[in-house]
């Protein structure tokens, strides 16, 4: 298959074209390589995706409408994997704009740009845990309600399943949404916990723990989230021909459109992930207990089942042996 990624300069951009690389497909990258975090992360991640065949990259920005959708309509792919969006909780409190450009702007245009090419792509797209917002019934299903965002980061993310839903309806749009669970792995964001976890220990610094250490998250790992994007990337969702108005299930539609959660449904102790960060370091963490951060839930678990229904996959990499393949590409990479 010919396939466009975007944000495939990105954590899980990259590790996604890898794999669809190395399963023969042609990959077409773009990004925008901005300093949200270290941009050398994300020109070393494109420095190897470069020197495999099949690759090609052009720097652009979502919001870049024009050419976009010249690049989209004219592409001819048969997939588009749309992971190009600006993350973060804690980022999205100060800097709302940058979330309403990227995430909505942005996908508005991948969205037209789907929309308008001559062979219609299957459009698979990233959500979040974090659309749960505050629904406390665990594990968190896709076809439960989701109106109660509690980050605006969440609220975009919700908002992109509403415009993909919205598409799917009117112009027969393959839609697929993919709602990761706190992903971590080799390449991973310096934002993320495990990353910040990992340098602070390493540097002989305290790291923050907030909610004084009660939370519980289903930490999955990149590999996992890859293989269900690509199983999920070669299945075109169809409509649901049991859905009804007068019931209306929010996972799945009459129209062509599905959302799915991708984790691995065994949610962990925080403090039990920094246990195992600490092992694999062969150093122990100072502590500075913090209270729950705005934007923040204290628990996530992921229902999977429709996932691995539709897929007959579920995420396998449990912490014990995610976090020290971590370890072990930070200390390579940095050279620690």
């Amino acid at each position: 298959m010919r396939i466009l990624v975007t944000g495939a300069a990105g954590f899980i951009g990259y590790h996604l074209s890898q794999r669809l690389l190395n399963d023969g497909h042609t990959v077409v990258g773009i990004d925008n390589l901005n300093d949200y975090y270290d941009p050398k992360l994300k020109f070393d991640r494109l420095a190897l995706l470069k020197n495999q065949a099949g690759f090609s990259f052009e720097q652009l920005d979502l919001t870049e409408r024009e050419r976009l959708l010249n690049l989209i309509i004219d592409g001819g792919f048969e997939a588009v994997v749309n992971l190009a969006a600006q993350a973060g909780v804690r980022y999205s409190i100060d800097n709302p704009f940058v979330y309403a450009e990227a995430n909505l702007v942005g996908f508005l245009n991948v969205l037209e740009g789907c929309r308008h090419a001559a062979v219609k792509p299957h459009l698979v797209y990233a959500s979040s845990s974090s659309v749960y917002g505050a629904n406390k019934t665990l594990p968190f299903s896709v076809h439960a309600n989701v109106d109660h965002p509690v980050s605006l980061y969440a609220a975009t993310k919700k908002a992109n399943e509403l415009m993909a839903h919205s598409y799917a309806s009117l112009y027969g749009l393959n839609c697929t949404g993919l709602r990761f669970f706190t992903v971590y792995g080799p390449w991973g964001r310096p934002d993320m916990a495990l990353f910040k976890f990992t340098k602070a220990i390493l540097e002989g610094s305290p790291i923050e723990v907030y909610n004084e250490g009660r939370m519980r998250r289903d930490f999955t790992y990149v590999d996992d989230i890859v293989e269900g994007l690509v199983r999920v990337t070669m299945l075109r969702p169809g409509g649901n021909p049991d859905w009804r108005g007068e019931q209306p299930d929010p996972g799945t539609s009459y129209a062509p459109y599905r959302v799915y959660n991708i984790g691995g449904s065994q949610p962990v102790n925080l403090m039990d992930f920094i246990e195992v960060l600490e092992k694999a370091l062969g150093k122990p963490a100072e502590k500075i207990m913090r209270p729950l951060q705005p934007g923040d839930v204290v628990e996530t678990c992921a229902d999977a089942e429709d996932l691995e229904q539709a897929t007959g996959f579920r995420p396998q990499i449990g912490i014990e042996t995610g976090i020290p393949r971590f370890v072990e590409w930070y200390r390579q990479y940095y050279g620690v």
